[in-house]
């Protein structure tokens, strides 16, 4: 049995996903650390279909709307990759402090790893019409506006909402859902 009532039913459809730092720790205020994201999500573009159609990376947590087969364990390799590149990154550069805050933050049964660099789950929500997909973006986009960040959704780096806007984005999306 799921520790959660979220999860991915049906791959044909998009979801929105939120994927979070332990602990909200400021992970992707170092920008190196968002290109490995975008790394790892060009991988999956190109070897399993993955198709994103929006997203917004803030320091601790990102927002993501997309689709594959078998979206699930796609999501779930995301996670495992990017967690070992980050903490490749973080010994390499001998940033000790936040290495000892993702020790701090590992949840007690993941004892098969020094580290937990994401929080279980992604908290998936499938997008079932257009309408929900608008929904859907308007919140990641708008995330960093609310914050205090930006004042528009297209002023923020990491964000779909320059791509939306007309705008070239750091991120390749596809809009035809």
């Amino acid at each position: 049995m799921s520790r959660t009532r979220y999860r991915i039913y049906e791959d044909w459809y998009p979801y929105f996903l939120t994927c979070t730092i332990v602990g909200w720790l400021p992970v992707f205020s170092r920008p190196r650390l968002v290109e490995q994201l975008f790394d790892s999500w060009r991988w999956l573009q190109t070897n399993r279909g993955f198709k994103v159609f929006g997203y917004v990376i803030l320091e601790n947590h990102l927002h993501l709307v997309a689709s594959c087969d078998d979206l699930g364990t796609a999501i779930g390799d995301f996670k495992s990759f990017t967690a070992r590149q980050i903490v490749n990154d973080l010994k390499a550069r001998g940033e000790s402090l936040l290495l000892k805050q993702l020790a701090w933050h590992k949840e007690a049964h993941k004892d098969d790893r020094p580290y937990q660099v994401w929080q279980e789950g992604s908290h998936p929500q499938q997008i079932q019409n257009e309408d929900m997909m608008r929904q859907k973006l308007e919140y990641t986009h708008y995330n960093p506006v609310k914050r205090g960040y930006v004042d528009q959704p297209e002023h923020w780096r990491y964000s779909s909402a320059r791509d939306y806007a007309g705008m070239p984005g750091l991120f390749p999306i596809c809009r035809e859902w």
